[in-house]
């Protein structure tokens, strides 16, 4: 056992672990920064949100430790059991966590409260890795597809109800291991679409085109719909007289409805897009029967699913969603400013990052965190405080610290020899990449506000034990990689 025990050690990827442990001291004294009240001389007191934190950070060492002294074909053995358990946890949340900001997603055991959403993350990655390598697993068979969807939807699920949306949709990230795995172009394709009609349809649902009662939004996203089934059915088809018959035909309608309204008798745009719409469908369809090509088919599926996607958001933005969420999406789309309300964190978030300059104010000097001018600093806008008290040169060296730990993460799960592993350290990558970008994002005010930690710096237990056993997970996995070979 302790020559192994020797491999082991040699094995596993110390580079990465230097990473996390700078990262985690980078964050800890930006949780002191952010914590910090004038006056404050001890930051290792258990009173205080730093001396919390250094808490935390030890447990994590230690549960680091344990998760690399744990053989790693027992992750793979035991990963239906961890995700099946991590389901029944999320499951009774629901009903016993008590409401915290709305959301009902934390339990309190004591004196320590713990968010069970983070720690499913990592058991989803188990089970997908798990499923994804069985032997009789193949992306492209319906049964296949559905589970793997449905390994991760049903947490999603479970999350929302929760109304914990923002963890909810760090979910959606598995989503981009799928396609390294071989997840058609075309279902990508379709996602950007999506993101795309809802931010047009929704910025622009209520402006009407000069002289007419048309919805720029709904006109443009109708367009777009077209231009999108003639553009596959080339990509795809290689046909020109289909493509011909769509984009040349509808042009000619489009042309011909505009100057109508315009000259003749004003109406709205959308009736002459909408059926058209549904016929370029139908003409997609019988192309599919006449020529016996389910390529059309699915382009077909697609218009139509686009349609309703169009006309769905709209439904789920103006009565699904929760005021305060409509503001914030807003605010993000320009729609509306509002700097005392939704738009606040941001803005002031704003303000502190900017105040920062070049080389920042120094540690602990940072005025708008000091005066704690912005909400939730030392949680989800904690990169305002690393801006303000570090400026741009110390915002840049931390954002390459994350840069190299993707691309190191990368480059060992490339060099797995087992699908399980590889699939695993892609759903890592992925993980932390959407922290990553929608945290920093919003604190620019580039994303909307969905209340989600960036990793290893935001204050609180849940997130880093959360980060922590996602990564050293991994670590273990590819030390085993390597003591085998």
């Amino acid at each position: 056992m302790e020559p192994r025990r020797v491999n082991l050690w040699k094995s596993v990827d110390w580079t990465t672990i230097v990473i996390y442990l700078l990262l985690i001291a980078c964050g800890w004294f930006s949780v002191c920064g952010a914590s910090y009240n004038y006056g404050d001389t001890d930051f290792l007191s258990f009173g205080t949100r730093s001396g919390k934190q250094l808490m935390w950070i030890f447990c994590s060492f230690g549960l680091g430790f344990v998760l690399l002294m744990i053989e790693e074909r027992i992750y793979d053995m035991f990963s239906y059991i961890i995700y099946i358990g991590m389901l029944l946890l999320l499951f009774v949340t629901i009903f016993v966590a008590s409401d915290v900001k709305g959301s009902h997603s934390w339990l309190h055991l004591g004196p320590v409260s713990l968010q069970p959403a983070e720690f499913a993350k990592f058991a989803t990655a188990l089970v997908l890795a798990k499923y994804m390598s069985s032997y009789s697993f193949n992306m492209r068979k319906p049964k296949s597809a559905l589970l793997m969807v449905l390994f991760i939807l049903v947490p999603f699920g479970l999350i929302i109800l929760q109304r914990e949306t923002g963890s909810a949709l760090v979910y959606l990230a598995f989503f981009l291991m799928l396609y390294r795995e071989g997840m058609p172009g075309a279902i990508l394709f379709s996602g950007v679409c999506a993101v795309i009609y809802f931010i047009v349809g929704i910025r622009f649902g209520d402006q009407m085109i000069a002289g007419t009662n048309t919805s720029i939004g709904q006109f443009s996203v109708l367009l777009m719909i077209i231009l999108f089934a003639g553009g596959m059915v080339w990509v795809y088809m290689k046909r020109w007289p289909p493509v011909r018959n769509i984009i040349g035909i509808s042009s000619l309608v489009v042309v011909l409805a505009i100057l109508l309204s315009k000259f003749v008798v004003p109406f709205n745009l959308v009736w002459v897009l909408l059926p058209l719409t549904i016929i370029i469908a139908g003409y997609l369809f019988f192309l599919s029967l006449t020529e016996r090509n389910k390529g059309y088919l699915l382009i077909s599926i697609f218009t139509i699913a686009s349609v309703g996607f169009l006309y769905s958001s709209n439904y789920v933005f103006n009565d699904i969603l929760e005021p305060h969420q409509q503001i914030r999406i807003k605010v993000v789309l320009g729609m509306e400013e509002d700097l005392t309300g939704a738009g606040y964190n941001v803005n002031q978030s704003k303000i502190a990052i900017g105040s920062g300059g070049i080389a920042g104010k120094g540690f602990l000097n940072g005025t708008q965190t000091k005066l704690k001018y912005v909400p939730e600093q030392d949680t989800d806008f904690i990169f305002c405080t690393v801006g303000e008290e570090q400026g741009f040169v110390g915002s840049a060296v931390v954002l390459l610290l994350f840069l190299i730990l993707v691309l190191r993460l990368i480059v060992l799960s490339e060099r797995q020899y087992s699908a399980f592993g590889r699939v695993y350290g892609y759903s890592v990558v992925s993980i932390f990449l959407f922290h990553l970008f929608i945290n920093v994002g919003m604190v620019l005010g580039l994303t909307p506000v969905i209340g989600i930690p960036l990793p290893f710096f935001s204050y609180g237990g849940s997130s880093l034990w959360g980060f922590t056993i996602l990564l050293f997970i991994f670590l273990r996995i590819d030390a085993g990689r390597s003591e085998k070979s």
